[in-house]
Parts: C-alpha cells; structure tokens; sequence
C-alpha cells in the first residue's frame, strides 16, 4: 500500500511541476508581447508628438488648407486616444483593430497633407519642415520594427498558449489569444514623408 501511495504521490507532483512549468511560460511570453507592445507605444507617441510641430509649421504657408491641416490634428488625435487604449491591454482583439484603424487613418491625412506640400516649393525647402521630414521617416522605420517585434512575440505566445497540454492550462488560467497589429489592409505602403 505505501508503494503505491508512493507511486500516486510523485505522479501528482510531476503533474503539478507540469502545470507549473506550463503557467510560468505562458505569463512569460504573454509579458514579453506586453513588453513589445510598449515599444510600439513609444515610437507612435514620438511620432504623433511630431505631427502636431508639422502641421504648425506648414500653417503660414498653406492658410487656404486649414481644413487639410484640421483633418491632419483631428485624426492625430484619434490614433492618440486610440493608442492609449490599445496600452491599456495590449493583445486585446479589438483594441488592436481600433488602433490600425486610427493609425491607418492617420497616414492618409498625412498622405493628403504631403501632397498639397508638394505644391509650394517654398515650403519643400524649409529647413523645419525638411528636419520634421527626417524625424517622421526615421519613426516610421522604428513603427515598422516595433510592430514587427510586437508581432512576433503575439505570435510565439499564441502558438505557445495554443499547443498541446499548454492549451488546456491556458483555457484552465484564461489566457486569451492576442491580437497582431495590423499594418492595414493586406499590404501596406511606409508613409513616404518627402518635401
């Protein structure tokens, strides 16, 4: 009778190093998605604090484009509520839509924005406007690293929390699946910023 009280005793405690082990890697690589995720969050605040210095100094120039420039600011503004949703549970399904909505959004504004720019060489050639041309290409490769980053830890923690036995003790502790961050669409384009 003690082997065998032995023999069930050590099979529940490897059982439960399992269930340990198993629990301790899915908070693992759901804190390093979060972790990536702030990453993204620092590159997009830097580049929505970028835009608003941008549409100021293109103001005096483009005084019958006021209505460019307050779609430009109100979609900036919409993509900075949206982010500080998204940050406030990464990998949240749809808070991530949200997010590549806005941001998406956003681009087309400044797309809109760079391109009645293009129209005045004045301000092509202005050396503020030229430095803000510089800083938001320069965000916009570390967004696209960061997102990419982002996406590829969402992507290991879902495979980890998906797998056999990590899916039942992640349906047991609910880990939910995260979402990716979409760049919009099924391809997307880096926002060109040239002046």
């Amino acid at each position: 009778m003690f082997g065998a009280g032995m023999v069930f005793l050590l099979i529940m405690i490897a059982l439960a190093m399992i269930v340990i082990l198993i629990y301790n890697k899915l908070v693992a690589s759901r804190n390093t998605y979060k972790n990536a995720f702030s990453q993204i969050d620092v590159q997009l605040t830097r580049r929505y604090d970028l835009i608003p210095n941008l549409v100021e100094s293109v103001k005096a120039y483009l005084k019958h484009e006021n209505e460019t420039l307050n779609q430009v600011t109100q979609a900036r503004n919409t993509a900075v509520d949206q982010l500080k949703n998204a940050a406030s549970s990464p990998g949240d399904t749809s808070l991530m839509k949200h997010l590549s909505e806005a941001d998406n959004a956003l681009n087309g504004m400044l797309g809109r924005l760079l391109m009645v720019v293009e129209a005045y060489p004045d301000l092509k050639a202005n050396q503020t406007v030229m430095q803000f041309n510089e800083e938001l290409s320069s965000t916009e490769n570390r967004v696209a690293f960061a997102r990419q980053a982002y996406n590829d830890e969402v992507m290991r923690y879902n495979t980890m929390s998906q797998i056999f036995p990590n899916n039942i003790i992640a349906g047991i502790f609910s880990f939910r699946p995260a979402a990716l961050l979409e760049a919009g669409g099924n391809k997307r384009d880096a926002v060109q910023v040239k002046f």
